[in-house]
């Protein structure tokens, strides 16, 4: 069976007049569909590149990125807009909410542009934000304001929900509250997540861990008994 995501001997370098810098160099992993992938690695490992070449926000120099059968790294301008616009869902470490629209508003603005949307409103209940849905940013705390951008990278109805530290920002018990919910998206719904972080003690939590240090894969384990976020300490 192909593996619905394959990353294969991908490198990416940056140019600065004649400075050469490689972000990434023969990084090679694959992800099976509705697997909860932890990509963990120190800062400046690649981490971060990596993710942006999968969502299709960054290009790469050599190699390839297949999803779901169709290469990503061949796309041309307005085909990577069309697979960022309907097969991603993006989770940042901030929220990147528009302050002056409601947390409803925030859901149903990234699902007006999507082919198959969810409801706004019942994405944001199963978050757990239904008495929050008229607030507006500023009115919610760090955790809900996270899960209402959790709640607008779901309801695109994404192939693929990309993390990047997604629990950077919060406390321990909400971070942990993110953390399960993302979980229980992949166990519950068989969505595809990836989530990258520098914390490895999240490898627990993961059907497949990737390590990435100095920009390239140093190890890719499958997990078989992949905890509950609840008995995990950090």
């Amino acid at each position: 069976m192909q593996a619905f995501i394959q990353f294969e001997k991908v490198k990416k370098t940056y140019r600065t007049g004649e400075v050469e810098i490689n972000a990434l160099s023969d990084a090679s992993f694959t992800v099976n569909r509705g697997e909860l992938c932890v990509i963990v690695g120190p800062s400046g490992a690649g981490k971060t590149t990596l993710l942006n070449i999968l969502g299709g926000m960054d290009t790469l120099t050599e190699g390839k990125v297949i999803l779901d059968g169709a290469e990503v790294s061949a796309f041309d301008e307005k085909q990577l807009t069309t697979y960022r616009r309907h097969d991603i869902g993006f989770v940042f470490q901030f929220y990147n909410l528009v302050p002056n629209l409601t947390a409803l508003e925030n859901v149903e603005l990234a699902a007006q542009i999507c082919r198959d949307p969810l409801d706004a409103a019942e994405v944001l209940r199963s978050v757990g934000l239904e008495e929050r849905l008229n607030n507006f940013p500023a009115q919610l705390s760090g955790g809900e304001q996270q899960r209402v951008a959790i709640a607008r990278a779901l309801a695109k109805n994404p192939r693929l929900l990309l993390c990047d530290e997604p629990t950077g920002a919060l406390d321990y018990n909400t971070g942990k509250a993110i953390l399960k919910l993302l979980q229980d998206m992949s166990r519950k719904k068989g969505m595809t997540v990836i989530i990258i972080t520098h914390n490895s003690a999240l490898t627990a939590m993961a059907d497949r861990v990737i390590k990435v240090k100095n920009g390239t894969v140093t190890s890719e384990v499958l997990n078989e008994h992949p905890q509950p976020v609840e008995d995990i300490e950090w």
